[in-house]
């Protein structure tokens, strides 16, 4: 499947929110990502028709097993380019 980087962003911002809060919502999504709700709004529409997020009745997001696969690929290799940035 191939995603927009942007799309790869909201992805792991998701994961990063649920890592740090227990959760992630839009509104979470949208001042950690430093952009409008109604962007976040239009991402989790076409993340869900990607079969890569849910958002539930309260509101708040959750990553399929396949978007929990692809944000930690994403989240994994900006950890390895931050840590070579640093080294160099």
């Amino acid at each position: 499947m191939s995603l927009t980087s942007s799309m790869e962003d909201y992805l792991e911002a998701v994961l990063v929110l649920q890592q740090q809060k227990g959760y992630a919502r839009c509104v979470d999504v949208a001042e950690f990502l430093d952009v409008k709700k109604p962007s976040v709004s239009r991402a989790v529409k076409e993340l869900s028709k990607k079969k890569c997020l849910i958002k539930k009745d309260d509101g708040t997001l959750s990553l399929t097993e396949q978007g929990q696969q692809i944000a930690q690929q994403i989240y994994e290799k900006h950890q390895f380019f931050t840590r070579q940035l640093i080294e160099a």
